[in-house]
């Protein structure tokens, strides 16, 4: 009862990674308010998951295990969510900011009249004081994100709806094993009970998943170019570098919507977030989306002609100069120290 809840997403039989991300910050949320953390796993042939899943610390295990539940449809698991949260009344319950959780989150926070905040960059346990109901509100979920263009960091709280419900990109979060051998329960549920049989009308007949073949969130050095850049073909310099360190080209929202660079590569809060060890930022100027994507990097390069450049305030290296000069210098130094 009144316990922290995420919903976990599965592919192919193996929890997502945004879902272990979420499930290590439930684990510190649930510290901080004294309670359990709770996950809801529902799929199909569902056999030891629970070896995934409670190694993040998580005290019970609810797994919905039935004929069509896997691949995800929409119905269904929404039933899941809502009945169970009926019973167990959680007071805050996290999602990736996925496919499935953008869907899922919003039926379930209308279907409990709960509130829903989406692609949140931060989450946080803390008070609200309503001066004008004179009002203090204990111990609530400080839902952050920005706002309004990213020009503000705005902190929503939802003091009387529960749950509270949040939805979280994947990266933005760090996942880490609490003990391998954690001991939780895990509850088996009659899946008929929770959901209709009319809610599985639609079923899936032939489906089809293309992985992507750019895997900027693994790489150990992202070198990304904004809108400083200045045109695609600057960006062929990028990627000369990027071979050269074995590294992934990423972008900023700018330069991706200048048509320099593909979308599969923008990096910040709508795109991807990435922890490399080494982050070159090329003609970035370091809006606050784009530093939502890449502030936790090990190391920071900032090359920007503009030394008043937001960027140049987190990067531990700053570089004034164009990418035009910049760049060709450190292809052709680079050359000659690795023969």
């Amino acid at each position: 009862m009144n316990n922290v809840f995420v919903y976990c997403e599965i592919e192919s039989g193996i929890i997502s990674e945004v879902s272990l991300e979420l499930l290590t910050k439930g684990r510190s949320l649930a510290n901080k308010l004294g309670c359990k953390l709770e996950a809801v796993v529902a799929g199909t042939d569902l056999k030891d998951i629970e070896k995934q899943i409670l190694p993040y610390g998580v005290d019970t295990l609810h797994v919905f295990d039935a004929p069509g539940l896997y691949p995800y449809t929409s119905l269904p698991h929404t039933s899941v969510i809502v009945n169970l949260f009926k019973e167990e009344h959680p007071q805050i319950c996290l999602m990736g900011a996925t496919v499935i959780g953008r869907d899922l989150g919003p039926r379930v926070s209308s279907a409990l009249t709960s509130g829903l905040t989406a692609d949140c960059t931060a989450l946080e346990i803390g008070d609200h004081e309503d001066k004008k109901e004179g009002k203090t509100y204990q111990n609530l979920l400080y839902q952050i994100r920005p706002a309004f263009g990213g020009n503000i960091v705005a902190t929503i709280v939802n003091p009387e709806h529960r749950p509270q419900m949040a939805t979280v990109r994947e990266g933005v979060m760090k996942k880490e094993i609490l003990d391998v051998n954690y001991k939780g329960e895990v509850i088996r549920h009659d899946v008929k009970k929770y959901v209709p049989d009319s809610d599985f009308i639609v079923k899936v007949i032939e489906r089809h998943v293309e992985k992507s073949k750019i895997n900027i969130k693994g790489a150990p050095i992202v070198i990304a170019g904004g809108y400083g850049v200045g045109s695609k073909d600057n960006f062929k310099m990028l990627f000369e570098l990027a071979e050269l360190l074995k590294a992934e080209v990423g972008a900023s929202r700018a330069a991706v919507d200048a048509g320099f660079c593909e979308h599969e590569r923008q990096i910040g809060q709508t795109g991807v977030t990435v922890r490399p060890k080494l982050y070159i930022a090329c003609g970035i100027s370091g809006q606050i989306q784009h530093i939502a994507g890449m502030q936790e990097s090990s190391m920071i390069i900032s090359i920007n002609n503009d030394p008043a450049a937001p960027i140049n305030t987190i990067a531990d290296y700053v570089i004034n100069g164009t990418v035009e000069e910049v760049v060709p210098k450190l292809i052709k130094y680079y050359k000659q120290n690795s023969k």
